[in-house]
């Protein structure tokens, strides 16, 4: 192949604070409900107490970033542990935690990439006012912004406001949705969504405010959909589900408003969010810098008749099986030319190269994949090696995709698998595992955490020396 990557292509790896930095309540942490939510299943798997334990071992683990030759570290800051009941004062012990990391990965040449907002919201602004349902919470989020943006934005540059809005909307444990009645849950939901909104354009303002050269945008979970046959009602269900689960805040953020066909759903079901005089001008004043997506799969899609029988369906890993708005029913699928994970995501690297191009075409912003892995349950052998065949030929086919992207026209400025190390699986403990390098803990023993690289950091430390030249 020819290699299309640029000369300063950032080649980097992520995590997220919950999931890998433990000391959940040192030094002043407050609780998020990232923890609450690891707490009530903590005797079944790990939690977020220890997770990988990164707040007592983050100098070796940046030590072997800069081993393995990383440009960029893309990595989130814990809310509470900055403001740790989310709008009271500020905790001076978790400020110079996370300068200690930004220095050192400074000191280490690797770009500090942060993510401000990563399912971790204070639990105590729950208990205040239900968060996000709140739109006390958006300003609250400013605050805790323009903190991080005032301490850190002299060496940071690049920022991410929230990780996957599009996606933890749907997910009623991730936004505390409590409500039973169907009907009440979807305008909260549609309400949380909105503040999340005005809390995100209020982010980018300050961030281009108060950082010289600071550049900003989402990171969104990328949606590819096919349709299940070439029926015309298929081809636009698969449409729709692209639309209703990530096109519709791509062009918010984008366009300062909602899509008409996304408006014309919140009026049809009578959940049209409560919006203040100004909020309109805010939003649209708002200008993301680029777009960060998280691709994991693609999904397969068929029409359903809209009658009362398709109405009701059940929920499969934070989506619904069966999907209903004005414009009709439609049911995922399966893809028979797809193989898939043990976990039952369907791998489909062409399909980055298409989610690549139809950013590329729609918004003409600069791209970054923030998150793109394989989540297995690796085996670490009696001379501690992970030998991760399945976890390379994944990487290097996703790469090998990337660089096509680039030839086709996008403009792609880096690559951070997920994830560095392995982390706290919001569902699968350390059952499921992504990382390059291996934690050595288990769901119900902690043993020592030690840090084992597996054949894929070899591997991919290679490809970051060649600059995305594939290594057999």
């Amino acid at each position: 192949m020819s290699n299309n990557f640029p000369k300063e292509f950032w080649w980097g790896a992520s995590s997220s604070a919950f999931q890998i930095e433990g000391g959940w309540d040192e030094d002043g942490k407050g609780k998020t409900v990232a923890d609450f939510n690891s707490f009530k299943s903590s005797d079944k798997q790990a939690d977020s107490k220890v997770a990988s334990d990164f707040y007592h071992h983050w100098n070796e683990d940046i030590e072997m970033m800069k081993e393995l030759g990383m440009k960029t570290y893309r990595f989130s800051i814990s809310w509470a542990r900055i403001i740790p009941d989310g709008d009271g004062e500020v905790n001076q012990a978790g400020i110079e935690f996370y300068n200690k990391v930004i220095n050192k990965l400074l000191e280490c040449d690797i770009i500090p990439f942060i993510t401000l907002y990563h399912f971790d919201l204070p639990y105590a602004l729950v208990e205040k006012y239900n968060g996000w349902q709140s739109r006390d919470c958006a300003y609250a989020f400013e605050r805790y912004a323009r903190i991080c943006f005032k301490e850190f934005g002299d060496r940071v540059k690049y920022w991410v406001v929230h990780n996957e809005q599009n996606l933890m909307m749907r997910v009623d444990e991730r936004m505390n949705i409590t409500e039973t009645d169907s009907v009440k849950k979807e305008k909260i939901r549609a309400q949380m969504d909105y503040h999340m909104f005005l809390a995100h354009a209020l982010t980018t303002n300050a961030c281009h405010e108060m950082i010289e050269g600071g550049k900003i945008g989402p990171a969104v979970s990328s949606t590819v959909t096919y349709p299940l046959s070439n029926k015309p009602e298929d081809v636009w269900s698969a449409r729709m589900n692209n639309q209703f689960k990530t096109d519709y805040c791509l062009d918010m953020h984008f366009n300062g408003e909602y899509p008409g066909y996304y408006m014309a759903y919140l009026k049809e079901q009578d959940m049209v969010p409560v919006m203040c005089e100004g909020d309109a001008e805010i939003i649209k004043s708002a200008k993301m810098d680029f777009i960060a997506l998280n691709y994991y799969r693609t999904l397969t899609t068929r029409y359903l008749p809209s009658d009362e029988a398709h109405k009701k369906g059940t929920r499969i890993e934070g989506f619904n099986e069966v999907d209903y708005n004005m414009y009709g029913y439609w049911m995922i699928e399966k893809n028979e030319n797809l193989k898939a994970s043990e976990y039952g995501a369907q791998i489909d690297p062409i399909g980055l190269r298409i989610v690549l191009n139809e950013y590329w075409n729609r918004y003409h912003l600069p791209l970054i994949i923030t998150e793109n892995g394989l989540g297995t349950a690796d085996v670490l052998t009696e001379d501690k090696k992970v030998h991760d065949d399945y976890r390379i030929d994944y990487l290097k086919n996703h790469i090998l995709a990337i660089n096509d992207a680039i030839e086709d026209g996008c403009e792609v400025f880096g690559y951070c698998p997920w994830s560095f190390m392995d982390l706290l699986s919001s569902h699968q403990g350390f059952k499921k595992r992504y990382g390059l390098v291996y934690v050595d803990r288990t769901d119900f023993d902690l043993k020592d955490v030690e840090r084992i690289k597996k054949d894929s950091y070899f591997w991919y430390q290679k490809v970051i020396k060649n600059n995305g030249e594939i290594i057999e």
